[in-house]
């Protein structure tokens, strides 16, 4: 078990005083067996009126709603935690889902929804073309193959990270030939889809202690991934930017069908067109 304390400001900065739409915020990371939140505090400047909620996926959302205009904003959270995932995760799925394909229950399929539907168009199959060259038999094992998956995204794309807003649709990337982490990440979750499993998307940090871990240029930072359900083990966490299965340096805060619900800081403002001057992204993961 770890302890750690997350630091993470937004800043955005205006040329003049604009009115300030509400902001919706995701920071708070996730509670579970694995993860468990001591401390989270939110602070904005300026002041502002903080809502709590869970929205549709049981994320921990807060509104925040100004009453003052202002030429900048910052939204500081810090969070601490401990972490006691393993860092070799055994799953214990059932027997029925051991070997690919299988079928999920009714109620699976009735529950999962949307999370096991193609959320980018493919009109001629190339990404579920793509995806089937994973599929090494009929049957094969399944985790092998989501884990072969994983680990093609990042053989076939190279990482750059990107400032600009927004994800490459999966096929761009593909032709691209490269990506940042949530770009890998949208890539796994749709050919994991195409495939026939439920899979959705998750943000949050990374903890890098040690600054090797490909993402983060630090100790940690904010990072992107993926978890797919497989019956009996549930859902099973993949980190297609550095290859790995399982959540031991992850730290979720949302999960979600797709990544434009899973962003932290979420807003608007009332200004001329030209106000908006620029933001910035701090975290320090220690």
């Amino acid at each position: 078990m770890i302890t750690l304390r997350i630091y993470h400001r937004t800043a955005y900065r205006y040329r003049q005083r604009v009115g300030l739409g509400p902001h919706r915020l995701m920071l708070r990371p996730r509670e579970s067996r694995d993860l468990q939140v001591i401390s989270s505090d939110v602070t904005v400047t300026p002041s502002a009126e903080l809502t709590w909620a869970q929205d549709v996926f049981g994320n921990t959302v807060a509104t925040a709603a100004f009453q003052s205009s202002a030429d900048n904003l910052v939204i500081d959270c810090v969070t601490d935690l401990t972490l006691n995932a393993p860092i070799w995760p055994v799953f214990d799925i059932t027997a029925s889902a051991i070997l690919y394909p299988f079928r999920y229950s009714d109620d699976e399929w009735i529950d999962l929804g949307a999370l096991a539907i193609q959320q980018f168009p493919d009109p001629v199959g190339r990404l579920r073309g793509w995806a089937q060259s994973f599929v090494r038999g009929r049957p094969t094992d399944t985790l092998a193959l989501l884990t072969d998956l994983s680990c093609g995204v990042s053989g076939s794309i190279c990482y750059q990270s990107r400032e600009d807003e927004g994800t490459q649709p999966p096929l761009e990337t593909l032709d691209r030939g490269w990506g940042s982490c949530r770009d890998f990440a949208v890539l796994f979750i749709e050919a994991a889809r195409s495939l026939g499993f439920g899979a959705r998307i998750v943000s949050g940090y990374l903890y890098n202690p040690d600054a090797t871990i490909l993402g983060s240029n630090a100790s940690g930072s904010t990072h992107a991934w993926t978890e797919v359900y497989v019956p009996g083990a549930g859902w099973i966490t993949f980190d297609p930017t550095n290859r790995n299965v399982g959540s031991s340096n992850l730290i979720p805060v949302a999960v979600a069908r797709d990544i434009r619900q899973a962003m932290p800081v979420t807003g608007s403002f009332v200004g001329e067109a030209d106000a908006f001057q620029g933001m910035s992204v701090e975290v320090l993961v220690k």
